[in-house]
């Protein structure tokens, strides 16, 4: 079996296919279990808003590609050209990249690494990690923290926090005098949350399915001295029309705020111009959204734009990070190279070890009978030198040209014989 990475993100695939492949932290732990019943080894799976990826052993890629297409009931063939499948060496330096935010749409960003850890965690509790991901992951996050140490890639960076609040700004200026609405009460809308509070808008209000969690994340913005109310989502159809901004973030594998709740609200706004912005994967915004009149509606991908400012000076210091990566892949591979030798090693002790009992019980025989010491351990020690010997010595026999000449210098180095 063999590791690979296994996935679709930002780069390769757009939101309405990376959309259909998301995983939940819910139902994380079911699908984890799924796949390990598919001829698969180990498997953890990252699911975020910019990409899923399976880190996995396994005998062929195929399998997971199948599976995945299969698990959310795609067609396969549809899904592969976003795909990319990484092997041992590429696979080892994707995941390092990933955790130290080298292959995030915004570059150097800190939050894919807690990512990340989160979704190792599941597998770890799953029962679906075993010594190979679990080394691998804790390379990974031991090289995530180097990076971070010891380069500035996360500095100047604009998270999709603050680009959403910049977006705001320009469609309405001073942002004291809008109402916020919050669809979720997770860590991406608590990060956007600090962001927006920050502005000092007129309201702000949180909406979600508990109350109870809904209310935490009020009662954290209500410290700032600002005007925070928590809802249901099921109060949003009455009460949409209220808000000029509107951030989401939710888990929900279906949209939240449809077509039809948006032109109600617009309507009784009087063409009063709403801003909205997506962030969750799947999209709890409908898309046909974006086609109305006086709606700003924007998504993970469309942020990319504003993510990208300060990205020279990040640049300088991607390619300190990278010098870090490589390095410690390096370190990685021998590390799993030694393990590979493992199964060959133990095969070879063990033999070793049932040649070596089988002559010490023929010595003991020769004791038991009367024969010398001195005889006995002569005959042991030739025995053993005979059959420890005899394979390579066989091997050199019976090898010619340049395999005798490999051979030769093999057996010299293995039993160390100087020139």
């Amino acid at each position: 079996m063999q590791l690979y990475a296994i996935g679709v993100n930002h780069t390769t695939a757009p939101i309405a296919i990376r959309e259909n492949v998301a995983f939940n932290n819910e139902t994380l732990p079911q699908a984890l279990a799924d796949l390990a019943r598919h001829n698969v080894a180990e498997v953890a799976i990252l699911s975020t808003c910019n990409r899923t990826e399976i880190y996995v052993q396994s005998i062929r890629p195929e399998i997971v590609i199948d599976w995945l297409a299969s698990y959310h009931r795609l067609e396969a063939d549809k899904l592969l050209p976003y795909t990319y499948t990484l092997s041992s060496h590429e696979a080892v330096k994707h995941a390092f990249r990933v955790a130290s935010g080298l292959d995030s749409m915004v570059l150097g960003e800190a939050q894919i690494l807690g990512q990340f850890k989160q979704s190792v965690k599941i597998a770890q509790d799953t029962g679906t990690l075993g010594t190979l991901l679990h080394k691998l992951f804790q390379r990974t996050f031991e090289v995530a923290k180097e990076v971070r140490t010891n380069t500035d890639i996360g500095g100047s960076s604009i998270s999709m926090a603050a680009a959403a609040v910049k977006l705001a700004q320009r469609i309405f200026g001073d942002l004291s005098t809008q109402r916020v609405l919050f669809i979720g009460a997770g860590e991406m809308i608590e990060l956007c949350a600090d962001h927006f509070a920050a502005q000092k808008p007129k309201k702000i209000t949180v909406a979600n399915r508990t109350l109870e969690r809904g209310e935490q994340l009020a009662d954290k913005i209500r410290g700032q001295g600002l005007n925070v109310q928590a809802i249901l989502l099921n109060d949003l159809p009455e009460r949409f029309q209220e808000f000029d901004i509107v951030i989401t973030s939710t888990a929900s594998q279906l949209p939240i705020v449809g077509l039809g709740m948006v032109e109600r609200a617009i309507k009784a706004r009087k063409h009063r111009p709403m801003f909205m912005v997506d962030l969750a994967v799947p999209r709890d915004i409908e898309p046909e959204v974006s086609a109305l009149d006086d709606v700003f509606l924007y998504t993970v991908d469309d942020l990319a734009q504003v993510v990208s400012e300060g990205l020279g000076n990040r640049q300088e210091a991607a390619v300190n990070a990278e010098l870090i990566v490589n390095s410690r892949v390096e370190h990685f591979m021998q590390w799993l190279k030694q393990r590979e030798a493992v199964p060959t090693i133990k095969a070879l002790r063990d033999q070793v070890d049932a040649v070596r009992k089988a002559e010490l019980e023929k010595a003991l025989k020769l004791l038991q009978k009367g024969e010398p010491p001195e005889k006995a351990l002569e005959a042991l020690s030739n025995a053993l030198t005979n059959k420890f010997l005899h394979g390579p010595s066989h091997a050199l026999n019976n090898s010619h040209g340049d395999a005798h000449a490999h051979m030769e210098h093999l057996v010299k180095q293995l039993f160390q014989i100087k020139e």
